[in-house]
């Protein structure tokens, strides 16, 4: 490494030389990435950077234990502390290589490794890539492999993920419990097919979504123990070159303590390193959610219609002026957020499917794009849950009035009437409805099918909600 006498470093590679400016924390390799790889435009995922540095603390620690550094403990000191910064988000900025990257996530790691290590150089008192006291591979990569650190890094992130959308998803289903209980007594048409079809109460749809979440928050949950096998310790293709078996069996370990996961090391290193499937079996979980979301917005959006020409059974938060021709109207604008976000994960699932299935021999070299994909699917799901259930759900209210309007106009009502009238009656109190354009409810109590009473009695909520006759 020399200085240029503009504030610029030089270092080298096996391709030539490059400029990086003097206090910056990343090196060459880095360099490299930056100018071969302008493809997204944005940068790896935070959890993935983070989860990076707890690897490399681990890693470190391991070294340490088996005198890696016994000759420069300030070395080894100065490496764990700059783990430990990564660790806790606090050199996010200096990770600046694409998401997107050739070379199975090498760029990543060698991006996490210069940083580390000029980082370290600067808690010794030196400048970033002054000599070689720290090194980015002999010292912050020792062990290890792009193609164990990198999918181990994705696990961790995925795992601290899908905890935060556990969370998310129980919120959510809170929410519509308690929107399950406000409005457990407001009868209104249940539909099949956009079709009146039979009663039910708006607290009884309030709580299938419930339910429905609460499904997707079990599969969410369970997602921890498909994540938690890693392949740390394998380095370039599972078979441990170039680690001592000491820190084979030591570095999981290690790990876990550190993360509070239930990390273990895979049976099988190979296989374990050659396949990514579980990557696909995990974001069909979270594509299940997103389909949960997509249903429930469009349900809600469709009760909301109106509020003239529409169901209007519902009335959603007013969030925004929905509309800059045409006063008054407001739109539906969290469902819809909240649908775009559903349709993104989707597209992910299906990115990460193609993406999984193209690995070769002993590698999947398009781990980059799997890990933008799963991350990116795990905050959205996390952020359209929150703001479905906070600027949505929480405060949804019940046309009462416009439900019973529905109730009384529509011959679906006629379904309550079999227990009393049978199946054959009910047909004709509906046909002659049709035909006359009269209320069922009128031509029954005229006929003197039943009374007034007797008729009110079959649409209370209770009569509504009866499991069977």
């Amino acid at each position: 490494m020399a200085d240029d006498d503009d504030g610029y470093r030089v270092e080298s590679d096996p391709l030539g030389q490059v400029r990086i400016p003097l206090d910056c924390l990343w090196g060459v390799h880095t360099v490299r990435a930056i100018d071969n790889f302008p493809l997204s435009g944005r940068p790896v995922n935070p959890a993935l950077i983070r989860a990076f540095g707890e690897v490399k603390l681990a890693a470190a620690q391991v070294n340490r234990e088996l005198g890696s550094w016994n000759s420069d403990t300030r070395k080894a000191e100065a490496i764990e502390i700059a783990c430990r910064e990564m660790a806790d988000g606090q050199l996010d900025e200096h990770v600046v290589v694409d998401a997107m990257q050739g070379g199975a996530g090498t760029s990543t790691n060698m991006n996490v490794n210069e940083v580390i290590a000029n980082r370290s150089m600067r808690i010794l008192g030196l400048r970033p890539g002054e000599g070689s006291r720290v090194s980015p591979l002999d010292d912050v990569n020792l062990h290890q492999s792009t193609n164990d650190t990198y999918p181990t890094a994705l696990r961790i992130a995925a795992i601290r993920g899908v905890r935060r959308l556990d969370g998310a998803l129980v919120s959510l289903q809170e929410a519509f419990q308690d929107a399950e209980r406000r409005f457990g007594d407001v009868v209104k048409l249940g539909r099949t097919q956009l079709q009146d079809a039979v009663l039910t109460t708006l607290g009884r749809e309030m709580g299938a979504y419930a339910e429905a979440f609460g499904r997707d928050r079990w599969r969410v949950y369970k997602c921890e123990e498909r994540l938690r096998v890693v392949n740390l310790g394998g380095t370039a293709i599972g078979t441990g070159l170039g680690a001592p078996r000491k820190y084979i069996f030591r570095v999981v370990d290690v790990l876990r303590q550190n993360t509070g996961i239930g990390l273990a090391r895979a049976e099988n290193l190979v296989e374990s390193t050659q396949n990514a499937d579980v990557f696909v079996e995990v974001s069909g979980i979270l594509k299940a959610c997103a389909v949960s979301l997509v249903k429930v917005s469009s349900d809600l959006r469709l009760m909301a219609s109106g509020p003239d020409g529409g169901l209007r059974e519902i009335r959603l938060p007013a969030r925004q002026a929905g509309s800059s021709i045409m006063p008054g109207k407001v739109n539906p604008v969290i469902p819809e957020a909240v649908t775009q976000a559903a349709m993104k994960v989707m597209g992910n699932d299906t990115v990460i499917a193609h993406a999984c299935s193209m690995g070769v021999l002993e590698l999947n070299p398009f781990l980059p794009i799997v890990a933008d994909a799963l991350l990116e699917s795990i905050d959205l799901l996390v952020n359209a849950c929150e703001i479905f259930r906070r600027n949505c759900i929480s405060g949804i209210e019940a046309d009462v009035d416009a439900c019973r309007a529905h109730v009384d106009s529509s011959t679906a009502v006629a379904t309550a009437l079999i227990p009393v009238l049978g199946y054959g009656r009910v047909s004709e109190l509906v046909s002659r409805s049709r035909a006359t354009g009269r209320q069922i409810k009128e031509i029954a109590i005229e006929e003197g099918f039943v009374t007034a009473q007797e008729y009110d009695m079959l649409l209370t909520p209770e009569a509504v909600k009866r499991l069977g006759w």
